[in-house]
């Protein structure tokens, strides 16, 4: 790692907006985190990529949800202000083994409310991308979207 690498900016972007070299290189490192791949050369062939490619964007391609370094997330969540709704949502996060850290609550206004929540998801039985579809099925919740990690 080179020591310099603090004076780098970063940036979160969406999968979908990202060329396929840099989703591709990001693929190989967890078929190898995974297990699902013994070398950099199989999981390579395995998903059409130049073992170039991967070389050239690995020290610098990390996945977001890094399950190695993930033990805590910040959801944000605009909800419905109805009886019920914030309940579901820690029902949900209880029957996935997430254990909350924190909740804020804002006064609602105009019939929603905001809350933000720190979770411990050590023990989840999904991915993070699997409980952010989950949350946003919910009924009474208009939008969830993860805003921080550690």
């Amino acid at each position: 790692m080179s020591e310099d690498r603090k004076n780098y900016n970063y940036y979160l972007v969406r999968e979908d907006i990202l060329p396929e070299s840099i989703i591709k290189t990001a693929r190989v490192k967890e078929l190898l985190a995974k297990g699902e791949a013994s070398n950099v050369l199989e999981a390579v062939n395995k998903l059409g990529l130049a073992r170039s490619t991967y070389y050239k964007y690995k020290d610098g391609v990390w996945p977001f949800f890094d399950a190695a370094n993930l033990h805590i997330i910040n959801v944000s969540l605009l909800l419905n202000h109805v009886s019920g709704v914030l309940s579901r949502v820690l029902n949900l996060v209880a029957s996935l083994k997430a254990n909350v850290l924190t909740i804020n609550q804002s006064l609602p206004l105009h019939g929603v409310a905001y809350v933000t929540l720190s979770l411990s998801i050590e023990e989840m039985t999904v991915s993070v991308d699997e409980f952010l579809l989950a949350l946003n099925k919910l009924e009474g919740v208009i939008r969830a979207e993860i805003v921080g990690k550690s």
